[in-house]
């Protein structure tokens, strides 16, 4: 007989309680461990944190020496926490990288209208060719450049888009809606309205170009993020074709510009975008040529994700993902700083430091029934670029992943009565998420700021819209200590004062309560997932849905 130590005890007995519920216990547990020393590891998260935000770590930019210095590094402590290499018997998969810089931007001209690069519009290749010519291309607006079969909206229908531009708004058709209903979940923003779908849906459609007019409120940011952000160095996967699929040049124009171009054209700005947040709105062409052309230097490089697996018992061919990224953004001073490193403590030390501290503990454990995949990802703070090639490039078929969970940027708070739930409502996983809180004694805060698509953002959006279920749970807002006021301060300082910045630095006087009640959450949801025969899916209607169907569908032994 096995004595349960109390300690350990706390923490299995959610997940089995989970299990029970769910009804998806199909075999007999795996053994209890007996020892407090399997718990999850403090000793663990604070060490590993420490040591990749520190400066010999350079701040963990792909491609660098402080880069692969974290992945030597991620290889020792995964196989350390008792995983197998993951990806047939390597720990790493080598991920191509292609950054693309623009130059000597000519303006944009519009019939007779010229808007200058940077203060008017932004605009990149993703072709690797050394000139970018766009060439009096027929300029149409297609509304919100939307096609949601699903949801019976084509801002397409009828149009050939060959050679053409796409003038789209930003955000999805009712961003403007006070509350969550409507064909697009109304505040909240669906794929739909990211700018990273918008883009590939005009390259689906043909167009040679896409530029998406941009407004403060449904885009949640200014201008001067836009600018900044397009305006340097583009980073993305190598996909081996040149990025031929790809439009020739995708970009953003200023709201005031977009309205000098309707106006030209005979037609009022704010009615035509009224007009295209109903159903059957019809595409209409502007009547006025687009013309540009910049030089592009490419540079290719490659970084590594480290993979590492904790092989299942009973059904070893299905996957439950465990996603953080391990990268940050390098030297990023100016000479003659004091700091030059941002050394990304926070964002994503800890979340990558979880990820070996739940591989502790799901190895003490013992293993589930399906296996537990901890997968950290390159490049996201260059656009998830470490997971869309890994699920571009999938090592564990994705009509095996039964789903999983994002863990990025865990804020050392202090405890929470919460957790914030980014994308809750899209899937079946929001039953796992909800017994296992109540387990905790804990509450479910719906994300505070749905317009801005926060769900679209980090790794397991990769993931997610080629089908897999995944959970994105952010750390608690209201504290223990001081409730929702105290919480909403401290997130505002971190973003304030650290977020992205040489002060996003290790301290010895960090609260880990908070973070360590969010690994135990982790923690049940894995093994819930793990030790079930359920293969959880996109609630009816949504984006994601159709992607995990056919993925199902497609296998040779489906989902």
């Amino acid at each position: 007989m096995i004595t349960i130590p109390t300690a350990f005890a706390r923490i299995l007995a959610p997940s089995l309680a989970i299990l029970s519920l769910t009804g998806c216990v199909t075999d007999t547990p795996p053994p209890v461990p007996s020892s407090d020393d399997l718990l999850i590891s403090l000793e663990t998260m604070q060490e590993v944190t420490r040591t990749l935000s520190s400066d010999a770590f350079e701040g963990r930019e792909p491609g660098t020496p402080g880069g692969e210095r974290t992945v030597d590094y991620l290889v020792e402590q995964f196989a350390a926490a008792g995983l197998q290499p993951g990806n047939g018997g390597s720990w790493v998969q080598d991920v191509p990288l292609i950054e693309i810089t623009g130059s000597n931007h000519a303006p944009l001209t519009i019939g007779n209208r010229q808007f200058a690069f940077g203060s008017d519009w932004v605009g990149v290749s993703y072709r690797q060719t050394p000139r970018t010519v766009l060439e009096d291309s027929e300029l149409v607006f297609v509304g919100f450049g939307i096609n949601a079969p699903e949801r019976g909206w084509n801002d397409y229908e009828g149009l050939d888009m060959r050679g053409k531009t796409a003038l789209i708004l930003v955000n999805d058709a009712d961003y403007a809606a006070e509350g969550l209903e409507g064909p697009f979940n109304g505040r909240a923003m669906t794929y739909y309205g990211r700018w990273t779908y918008k883009y590939e849906e005009a390259a689906r459609q043909g167009a040679a170009a896409a530029i998406i007019i941009h407004e403060d409120f449904p885009a949640s940011y200014g201008w001067n993020v836009v600018e900044t952000s397009w305006s340097g160095p583009q980073a993305f996967a190598d996909t081996g074709n040149g990025g031929a699929n790809a439009t020739l040049v995708n970009g953003w124009i200023q709201s005031a510009a977009a309205r000098e171009i309707f106006a030209a054209a005979g037609m009022d700005y704010e009615d035509m975008a009224l007009a295209a947040r109903s159903p059957g709105f019809t595409p209409v062409s502007l009547g006025q040529g687009v013309s540009t052309s910049f030089d592009n230097t490419v540079r290719r490089f490659s970084s590594q994700n480290v993979i590492g697996i904790l092989p299942g018992t009973t059904a070893p061919d299905e996957y439950v993902l465990h996603t953080a990224h391990w990268d940050h953004l390098g030297i990023c001073g100016e000479e003659g700083d004091a700091d030059m490193i941002c050394n990304g403590a926070v964002d994503n030390a800890t979340g990558t430091a979880a990820l070996v501290a739940l591989a502790e503990a799901h190895a003490a454990a013992g293993p589930t029934q399906r296996s537990q995949v901890f997968l950290a990802v390159t490049a996201e703070e260059s656009g998830l670029l470490g997971s869309e090639y890994y699920a571009a490039n999938p090592v564990y078929p994705l009509h095996r992943t039964v789903g999983g969970v994002n863990i990025d940027a865990l804020y050392v708070l202090g405890a929470a009565s919460d957790v914030t739930v980014i994308g809750g409502g899209k899937s079946s996983l929001d039953d796992y998420l909800s017994t296992a809180l109540a387990q905790q004694g804990r509450t479910a805060t719906p994300d505070a700021a749905p317009q801005a698509g926060r769900y679209y953002r980090s790794d397991h959006f990769s993931l997610a819209k080629r089908g897999v279920p995944m959970f994105y749970i952010k750390s608690g807002q209201t504290l223990v200590d001081g409730g929702a006021a105290a919480g909403d301060a401290a997130y505002r300082d971190y973003n304030t004062n650290r977020y992205h910045a040489a002060g996003d630095e290790y301290s010895e006087d960090w609260d880990w309560a908070g973070v360590m009640q969010d690994l135990e959450l982790y923690f049940l949801l894995a093994r819930a997932l793990g030790n079930s025969s359920d293969w959880p899916n996109w609630n009816p209607n949504d984006e994601f849905r159709a992607a995990r169907d056919a993925s199902c569908a497609a296998g040779n032994r489906g989902c």
